[in-house]
């Protein structure tokens, strides 16, 4: 077994020292280029777009996939793993997690959009979807859409929740002094607290992770802002200092690609996900007019994660006064963070971090679940009009949570991220040989803002085949979409 973990750490070394990272960043600047940098040009209509409801009852709106997509994104990674990417790269790593977050928008963009043209819609009218569904419907491989869709279940309600809850028991468990089976017990009520969302099924999660992920970034950049407020003075030389480093040529351009580098770009891509294909089974659930409107919404997603969340963590680490090179890298990326947390808080501010932890954690469980529900709906469409079916798997989700909770495993880890890079070297292909469809959207998209529309998605306008677009086609599956607003009303020209 350790031979195994050994060869399987060796892969990941590879993968994400040299082929995922140079894959993501080319796909994330080819698609920003692409589409004329729709992230930036693009924002407000992003923002705009989460106005808009579901049209129609118990379906998911745009905010509430979006609020799902940002709770599985949003996790330990953005505490912990920021100060990974501090100790290992130093401060510098931080800008470099913004630029990669900024390319990363684009391809959020375009899988999240892909999810939508692609989408399926089941007899209870929910919709759902992914790079699975996209993948069979568009590529024509069932073979390789089912693979994906193994591949999301196995990493989301598999091994990342697995994690997950070790990493939540284990935090919470330096608290228990000295309790008896301390460990199962967290367990268990990190368990039970993630089943009273989970068994509720991905609506229920919708709900919750609807109030909670508002709240818990919210508090979290609130609890920042106090940071940078009571160390303001430091601020432009914090800045200064990220900067600095970033661009520092020893450091930058050291060996192979750099420390500074290569820590703020992995670090930017496993936090914010952009272009390895999770997001979009969130982004398939929403009734929106037009699949556009979802790719924006997403966009943000990746801007939540990476520019406001990590950046809050890096703002606490940096603010801190504490000297980085007093920490080492992977051993001591925890108590980096709580110590820059006492240094502003005192006493205070572990229980502040804990709090933040917990919640971060939390959410992360019940966003991960509902990738996984929706891609088990690729071998059984009819999946959730099986309540015995629905129950059990359910019941199965929990009790990996719980099991998780109790092992630690550096195979789970390692396997899990091969899982993760595998999705990615399939889904960034299939988004450049399918991008054009999303760069076609956009423009429809655009031209019906500029005419002063609310922007409806009909496909046989813009495509002789519409294969796999019967969301969008056929009469029994077309959403029933409010009528357009007036030129001058709603509307506002376009922006792209």
């Amino acid at each position: 077994m350790e031979k195994f973990n050994a060869l399987v750490d060796a892969v990941n070394g590879y993968l994400y020292g040299y082929v995922l990272v140079a894959l993501l960043v080319f796909g994330g600047i080819m698609f920003t280029l692409w589409l004329l940098v729709p992230q930036l040009r693009l924002l407000r209509a992003a923002v705009a777009s989460l106005a808009e409801p579901a049209h129609e009852k118990g379906s998911m709106s745009s905010f509430q996939a979006l609020m799902v997509s940002t709770a599985s994104r949003v996790g330990s990674g953005n505490i912990v793993g920021v100060s990974a990417a501090v100790l290992a790269g130093g401060p510098g790593a931080v800008f470099w997690m913004w630029i990669i977050a900024l390319f990363g928008g684009a391809s959020a963009f375009v899988e999240s959009t892909l999810a939508q043209i692609y989408k399926c819609r089941d007899e209870a009218g929910h919709y759902y979807g992914g790079p699975a569904y996209y993948i069979r419907k568009a590529i024509g491989s069932r073979a390789l859409g089912g693979l994906f869709a193994v591949f999301v279940i196995l990493l989301y309600m598999g091994g990342f929740n697995a994690l997950c809850a070790f990493n939540t028991t284990d935090f919470l468990a330096n608290y228990a002094g000295g309790v008896p089976h301390a460990k199962v017990w967290i367990g268990l009520a990190v368990a039970a607290l993630a089943g009273l969302v989970i068994m509720g099924g991905g609506r229920v999660v919708a709900r919750v992770t609807q109030f909670l992920v508002p709240v818990m970034a919210c508090g979290y950049l609130v609890m920042a802002l106090a940071v940078m407020v009571l160390h303001v003075r430091a601020l432009p030389h914090v800045f200064a200092t990220v900067f600095r480093e970033a661009f520092n040529a020893h450091s930058a351009f050291g060996g192979l690609f750099g420390a500074v580098v290569m820590s703020g770009v992995k670090r930017g891509l496993y936090s914010n996900e952009a272009g390895i294909g999770s997001a979009p089974n969130a982004a398939a659930s929403a009734h929106v007019s037009h699949p556009v409107k979802q790719g924006l919404a997403q966009m943000l997603s990746v801007f939540i994660d990476t520019l406001l969340i990590c950046t809050a963590t890096a703002m606490i680490l940096l603010c801190s006064g504490l000297d980085p090179h007093q920490f080492q890298a992977g051993a001591d990326n925890a108590r980096f963070v709580q110590q820059s947390m006492a240094a502003s808080f005192g006493g205070g501010g572990a229980v502040l971090l804990t709090a933040a932890f917990v919640v971060f954690c939390y959410t992360t469980l019940v966003g991960n679940y509902f990738y996984a529900e929706q891609a088990v709906r690729y071998f059984y469409a009819g999946a959730h009009s099986d309540k015995v079916f629905m129950a059990v798997w359910r019941f199965a989700a929990v009790l990996v949570i719980f099991v998780g909770a109790l092992l630690k495993a550096e195979l789970v880890w390692n396997v899990s991220d091969v899982i993760m890079g595998v999705m990615a070297l399939v889904n960034i292909p299939v988004c450049i040989v399918l991008g054009h469809k999303a760069f076609d959207a956009l423009r429809d998209y655009a031209a019906q803002r500029k005419a002063g529309k609310n922007p409806v998605y009909r496909p046989e306008k813009l495509y002789l085949d519409t294969t796999g677009m019967e969301c969008w086609t056929h009469p029994r599956h077309a959403p029933r979409h409010a009528a357009a607003p007036a030129a001058g009303k709603d509307a506002k020209p376009a922006e792209a």
